[in-house]
């Protein structure tokens, strides 16, 4: 019996495996796709998931960001700017990034399966995942999780739908910085991923073209001139569940539930769950797990639902690069609370 089945071949879900080799623990891997794994998403890592990594002895390749820059739609007006505290963060092709995790499954010896989970059934001491016994499942299967689903721990969002899209324009960065650009329908994030290549992402409540949400954003549009890659879609993006921990399995990263891509601190706290998680494992202690996931991710929840339900109108929208640039001190430290690691609890 194997002490570990890790559901999802994402970035948390190796980095849960990789975790639990270091622990000593008998870990597989079931992803279903093979190959680097893409996904839309902005593709910077706040200095916090860095070190996370870094910890793993994962160093992928990319372009160092300094930290975050507001800019209104129009490219008018004063920006915001707020440099890490905490060191240097990467914009990393969620593909590199991928690889780079998998380069180091293969070299802790952790075999990766490619079978989706069908089936999972408690049975007391163990768990049965397609009928084989484990002592743990750990889901880490992304925003829409096939796992939480068929534990039936599924609960309707309520509130805003929002939408990412993304692709990548083969050109030299402009800025060190993560910029975030501001309409009066969407965001727009901009992260230099290479020396000749940016990725764009957009968060919008419409899911329209890409194309036509762009076009909201007159003064980036102006600077994209380079060929573009195809355009990548995600969402909705609000996804909850009704607990994290379900006998011997445990939710971790976007499974357990998320709230936006807005603050940009997804990786970051998927990584630090997915030490956490493990720590539980080790303990034998998987309801430990629940009240720890809720800690670790309390200050981005409060921050992310606080941002969106005060841009969800449009006056509001107007003001936020104006109040950030009258305001560096505040929009300094909201960035870097965001920015610095995360303190898994002991």
């Amino acid at each position: 019996m194997r002490d570990l089945v890790v559901a999802g071949g994402g970035p948390v879900g190796l980095a849960v495996a990789l975790h639990a080799a270091r622990a000593g623990l008998d870990v597989v891997v079931r992803e279903p796709r093979t190959g680097p794994v893409d996904k839309a998403c902005g593709e910077g890592l706040m200095p916090g998931a860095v070190a996370e990594l870094a910890a793993l002895g994962v160093h992928p390749d990319g372009h160092p960001l300094v930290g975050i820059r507001y800019v209104a739609a129009s490219g008018r007006g004063a920006a915001a700017e707020a440099t890490f505290e905490a060191g240097p963060g990467l914009g990393v092709r969620r593909t590199t990034l991928h690889a780079a995790l998998s380069d180091a499954l293969a070299r802790a010896d952790v075999p990766v399966e490619a079978e989706p989970v069908r089936s999972v059934r408690d049975a007391g001491g163990h768990v049965l995942v397609d009928g084989e016994a484990a002592r743990y499942l750990v889901a880490a299967d992304g925003l829409h999780s096939p796992v939480r689903r068929l534990l039936g721990l599924d609960v309707t969002a309520r509130g805003r739908r929002r939408f990412g899209l993304r692709c990548h324009v083969e050109q030299a960065p402009w800025t060190p910085f993560v910029e975030v650009h501001w309409s009066a329908r969407a965001e727009a994030y901009v992260t230099p991923v290479a020396d000749d290549l940016v990725g764009v992402a957009v968060l919008t409540d419409s899911g329209g073209p890409f194309d036509d949400v762009l076009a909201s954003f007159p003064a980036l549009a102006a600077r994209l001139d380079g060929p573009r890659t195809r355009v990548m879609g995600a969402g909705p993006l609000r996804q909850r569940a009704s607990r994290r921990v379900a006998g011997r399995t445990l939710l971790v990263g976007d499974a357990g539930g998320y709230v936006d891509a807005l603050t940009g601190e997804g990786i970051a706290l998927g990584l630090a769950q997915a030490r956490a998680v493990v720590a539980c494992v080790v303990a034998d202690d998987p309801q430990r797990f629940e009240g720890v996931a809720a800690r670790l991710g309390r200050r981005h929840e409060l921050l992310t639902h606080a941002l969106l339900r005060a841009t969800a109108h449009r006056p509001v929208r107007r003001r936020i690069v104006p109040a950030a640039a009258r305001s560096p001190r505040l929009f300094s430290a909201a960035v870097n609370q965001l920015a610095r690691p995360i303190e898994v609890p002991a």
